[in-house]
């Protein structure tokens, strides 16, 4: 079954980034001139996307706005001929089908991404999380569907990491299938270095069959009183395969500051208009 449906929970409140964030979407801070929910977006639709829902809470009204019309503006860029920025804006409301539903408590990834099964239907689909940029010749989420279409199970997007790093992240223990495909085996979230059962880290992109949301209507929340997409897919593995992919490509965190900034040198440096005079700047830098 082809994948023509994603998921984009973006409900959470950004707490990290205040506090821009009190007033500001984390979702519509800027990678240069485009918001980062806007990266990913791009990268579902690149992926043969069709329909997107938008999981969102309190405050997120933004998003809605930006990939809706705005006739006030597209009127405004026509009187004054700014024919190439009306093209990108023109183009935002007609990447894909948008829907929006609202969670209303913030009591887990796990319960957000619940609350678009019923616009999702009794389909395999995409997840993709607002933390994660890869930059890729081929979509990530694309690779994944691809590793989908061939196993036909759901798929988890991974990353290798220095085995230092690793209490930062879900941890997988996994079999190798080949290259880059492991069966998962089981997922441990956060683990001490010394416990950690490998160095392959979860991002947050996945590719989704109905049974998990079987299973997110079934769990319990946590200690920390949220549920958790890590549990529910750590239920289907005892029955079933889940699959890995260590994707190509290079990720960024846009969940913390420094990988905020990161994103942003990285993003600038692969457009023209930026890669003389801002390259020069950064290597000018006297950073002792």
């Amino acid at each position: 079954m082809k994948i023509k449906k994603a998921i984009l929970p973006v409900a959470g409140f950004g707490t990290r980034f205040l506090p821009v964030t009190k007033s500001q979407p984390k979702e519509m801070l800027p990678i240069v001139d485009k918001p980062i929910i806007q990266y990913l977006v791009e990268e579902a639709v690149a992926a043969g996307i069709e329909e997107i829902v938008f999981v969102t809470g309190r405050g997120k009204r933004a998003i809605e706005d930006h990939f809706d019309h705005s006739f006030e503006l597209e009127y405004n860029l026509v009187e004054k001929a700014k024919h190439d920025r009306l093209a990108e804006i023109y183009k935002l409301p007609r990447l894909a089908k948008f829907a929006f539903v609202r969670q209303l408590k913030p009591i887990g990834d796990g319960d957000a991404v619940l609350r678009a099964r019923h616009l999702i239907g009794d389909e395999p689909c995409a997840v993709l999380f607002g933390d994660d940029l890869v930059d890729s010749e081929v979509p990530c989420i694309g690779q994944l569907i691809k590793t989908f279409e061939k196993y036909g199970d759901s798929v988890i997007a991974l990353e290798r990491v220095p085995k230092k790093d690793v209490s930062k992240f879900g941890v997988v223990d996994s079999v190798k299938v080949n290259d880059k495909t492991y069966e998962i085996k089981d997922i441990v979230e956060k683990p001490p270095v010394e416990k950690a059962p490998s160095d392959l880290t979860i991002v947050g992109k996945y590719v989704i069959t109905p049974d998990v949301f079987e299973e997110l209507e079934k769990i319990k929340p946590g200690r920390d009183g949220e549920v958790r997409l890590a549990d529910a897919l750590k239920n289907v593995l005892t029955r079933k395969p889940v699959y890995g992919y260590e994707f190509d490509g290079t990720r960024h965190d846009c969940g913390s500051k420094l990988g905020f900034l990161k994103a942003t040198v990285h993003y600038a440096l692969k457009r023209k208009e930026f890669n003389g005079d801002f390259k020069d700047y950064l290597k000018g830098l006297n950073l002792e």
